[in-house]
Order: structure tokens, then C-alpha cells, then sequence
């Protein structure tokens, strides 16, 4: 991939934020985005696990196979569908409708046909959308064998009445749902959840954006040395995920945080949908982050439909995950449609989100709870070095300030993030001002081994 940082491992995700810029890792997504394109997936089949192939030559992608017929909750691993070619011809032998020309042009999982048809059987079979008249909708009938094509609605209006013949080379057969998983171990079992959706075909915004993202951060993770584990995972939406709760359940109890990755590379504002929670710590560390992006933002409470966090966030679960993205979900003109191409996304757009998410990353792994080794009062801060030999100054330096937030409230009970929420100072100022005062002797987490905390008054 282009733009790839060759280091050794680091000490922080936050030496990312400073190593690699927003644009390097707009351009690697964007390059993987358009290699995984052409693809035609869907919630089963041989484009996903050709699309596993491209992914783990960027990480470590382990595939998992589930079979049809496998009972996952009140859900059924259905059979698996191909398709190799379709088309559609009018009474002249012109091709009006071809699969070779843009995979959604079939209705997903359509089942095969070989026929010759009048306008008026095959009209029931055909969609678009009169509102948008020259793209072409992306439509599916996983579970509920049917057939058909979609295309611009001027296209439809235009076909001559006579006879069609009409090709779809698909089979829908038992086979398995196939899923894959990045793991990257951390100093404890812990996890932080990330998760996008492989299932749809040549669709950009959603959610190859999402696709991209996990793994370029994934790629740059396994390079750090992590607080927590970290486990990707590359689902097909809903059934995946499902599928994959259902195989899990005995060991969601790690979960500590989490996020579903979907339409990261419009040019619309960062939108976060939070957790069933409301105020997890993922909450506030993707709020802390947008909050002091200097950039416009919106924030949604956590509703029952939309992607995958619907199945993280259900009652019997409620697993502390959200939903960082740009324009939401069916809230974009080009949302399910074949507007959502090459064009659509940008550069510029997913590298600003990666950035953030990268953020979000350092504020997890960064925010602890400490202990003040001198709680009697404020400690001589001047004899070490960290106090201004100038007194009296109304505003004193930014450092300074947050110094005396974090000696101030390290007392075992408030992490830094809940200092970042009192002092409005960002998380990098609190965070920096800690490790100073670690290294000075002052501080210490307040999770270190017993007997490693010396109070000296």
C-alpha cells in the first residue's frame, strides 16, 4: 500500500497522531477502496472471500466459515449465493441491463433464470427509482428466493414493449457465511471492539469506507504497544453479526469498548450515534475527541435500527459500542444507489475520520485513574522544574494548568478523562501533564502493583 510507515514498535497510539498524517492515510484507504470495488459481495459467497484475500495481504485477517443451516439465535445461517454473470435483453437483442457492467444491476440474491419473457412478465422483476432517475438502486432478497434487475428509472421508462430474454448466471446453494477477525493482543484480555460490514458489493460510502478503515487501523496498531486487545471484525451486517455474538457469547464479558466503522469518507460532518448506554466511556472519549476538533459535529442517542450496533446493543448484551461516522446511513442522495462510487468518497474525507478514530484510540488507551504521592496540599512544583520562575502571570500556560487539574483530582476515583470533562482542557494536555508528573516522582496509576504507591506527607 502506498504511504506505508515502516517503524518498529512504538510506545502509544498517540505517536501515531504525531508520525502519520491525515492525508497518508486518507490515500492508503482510498487506494484500498478502489482494489476492493469491483467486487461483487454479498452476505455470503466467493466475492467476500475474494475480498478476505485482497485484506490480508494489508493485515493478519483470520476467515471463519459458518455453514448453512446453522441455527444462530432466532436466525438461520442461510445458503450461500454466486453469481457469475446476468443481463438483460430487449426485443432488439440490445443488452440493456448487464451484471459485467455494475454488479447491483441484479437484485442481490436473485436466483437463476434462463427465459424469454414479455414486457409485461418481466415488469413485475424490474426496479429503480423515480426520484432519481439515472442511478441505479441496490436492492436484496436474502431470504426470500426471488429475481430480478435494477436499474435507472429513464432506463425503464424507455424499454420498448416485445420480448426479453433474460440471463442471470447465479447459484443458491448450501455453502457457509464467511466472516473474517483481526486480533491484536494487548497487556491485558480487555478488548476494544471495531467492526464494519463486507456485504456490500461495489458500494464506496457504505461501507468499503468502513472496510478501509478497520484495516489500515488495524495495520498501524499491530505496530504499538496496546493497553487493551483489539479484534476486528469484517461481518456481513446483521446475519454477521448475529452469527458471530452467538458463537462469542461466552466471552463478550471482555468488551470494554467498542465501534461500528460505516460511512466514513463523505464530505458530510463527523456524526456520532451512541451507545444503548448513552454515556459509556466510549461515549465520552468519541465526544471529548469531536468536541475538540475545532470542526462542526452531530450527536445521536442510540435508536434500535441503523447498522450493526442494533445487534452489540440488545437488551440481553448491551455491549458499551457506538457509531462514528460522517452523513449516517439512508441520509446521503447516493446511499444504497450507484452514486455511492469512486467519485463519492475522497481522500481528504477519510483521513480526517481515520484521524479521529485514531484520537479515540489514544483517549482508551490513555485514560487511568492515578494516584497524587503527595496529597497534603500543592507540592513545590518550581524546585522541579515545572512551574514558571515568574509569579502573579493572569493566565498562566496551558501545562501548568493541567498539572494542577490532574494533582488535584488523582485521587484513585476520577480518571483523566472525567479531568478532561471538568477542566475542558484536551485529553493530550491532561494526559502529558500526567506523565510528567509520573516521571517527577508525583504520581502514580492508581492500578500499579501494591506497595509501588510511597504517599510522602
Amino acid at each position: 500500500m502506498p504511504d506505508r510507515l515502516e517503524r518498529a514498535v512504538c510506545s502509544t497510539p498517540g505517536q501515531l497522531l504525531s508520525e502519520l498524517t491525515a492525508d497518508a492515510a486518507g490515500r492508503r484507504m482510498y487506494a484500498l477502496i478502489a482494489e476492493l470495488y469491483p467486487l461483487c459481495r454479498s452476505i455470503t459467497g466467493d466475492g467476500v472471500r475474494k475480498s478476505h484475500e485482497i485484506l490480508r495481504r494489508v493485515v493478519p485477517l483470520r476467515s471463519y466459515e459458518v455453514p448453512t443451516g446453522t441455527e444462530v439465535f432466532d436466525w438461520t445461517i442461510p445458503n450461500e449465493w454466486n453469481i457469475r454473470d446476468a443481463y438483460l435483453k430487449d426485443p432488439s437483442g440490445r443488452i440493456v441491463c448487464s451484471f459485467q457492467e455494475h454488479n447491483i444491476c441484479v437484485l442481490g440474491y436473485s436466483v437463476p433464470v434462463r427465459a424469454r419473457l414479455s414486457s409485461e412478465e418481466l415488469r413485475p422483476h424490474l426496479r429503480s427509482l423515480p426520484e432519481q432517475p439515472d442511478v441505479i438502486p441496490y436492492l436484496t432478497s436474502y431470504y426470500s428466493e426471488d429475481w430480478g434487475f435494477c436499474l435507472p428509472h429513464r432506463v425503464l421508462e424507455a424499454l420498448p414493449e416485445g420480448e426479453y430474454e433474460v440471463c442471470i448466471d447465479s447459484t443458491l446453494a448450501p455453502g457457509s457465511l464467511t466472516y473474517g477477525e483481526v486480533f491484536l493482543p494487548g497487556e491485558t484480555d480487555e478488548e476494544v471492539l471495531i467492526s464494519c460490514y463486507t456485504c456490500h458489493p461495489s458500494l464506496c460510502n457504505d461501507n468499503l469506507s468502513g472496510v478501509a478503515l478497520a484495516a489500515i487501523l488495524a495495520q498501524e496498531l499491530q505496530h504499538c504497544a496496546l493497553r487493551y486487545s483489539y479484534r476486528f471484525l469484517f461481518i456481513p451486517e446483521t446475519i454477521g453479526a448475529i452469527a458471530w455474538l452467538a458463537l462469542n457469547e461466552g466471552r463478550l464479558d471482555r468488551i470494554r469498548h467498542g465501534l461500528v466503522a460505516t460511512c466514513l469518507g463523505d464530505p458530510g460532518c463527523s456524526t456520532y450515534k451512541k451507545s444503548r448506554r448513552g454515556d459509556a466511556e466510549i461515549d465520552r472519549a468519541v465526544l471529548h475527541v469531536l468536541q475538540h476538533s475545532g470542526e462542526p459535529y452531530n450527536v445521536l442517542d442510540f435508536f434500535p435500527s441503523g447498522s450493526d450496533e442494533r445487534q452489540f446493543c440488545s437488551p440481553a448484551f448491551d455491549l458499551p459500542v457506538g457509531s462514528l461516522m460522517r452523513t449516517p446511513y439512508a441520509r446521503f442522495k447516493e446511499y444504497h444507489t450507484s452514486a455511492d462510487d469512486l467519485s463519492f468518497v475522497q481522500p481528504e474525507f477519510l483521513g480526517n475520520t481515520f484521524r479521529k478514530y485514531l484520537q479515540v484510540v489514544s483517549v482508551l488507551e490513555g485514560n487511568r485513574c492515578y494516584l497524587n504521592l503527595n496529597p497534603k496540599c500543592e507540592p513545590q512544583l518550581g524546585k522541579r522544574g515545572l512551574y514558571s520562575a515568574v509569579g502573579g502571570l493572569k493566565k498562566q500556560p496551558p501545562n501548568q494548568v493541567a498539572l494542577r487539574w490532574v494533582l488535584n483530582f488523582s485521587d484513585g476515583k476520577h480518571s483523566l478523562l472525567d479531568i478532561c470533562e471538568r477542566s475542558g482542557l484536551e485529553f493530550s494536555v491532561i494526559r502529558a501533564a500526567a506523565d510528567t508528573l509520573c516521571e517527577c516522582g508525583l504520581l502514580a496509576p492508581a492500578d500499579a502493583p501494591a506497595g509501588s504507591h510511597e504517599i510522602r506527607n
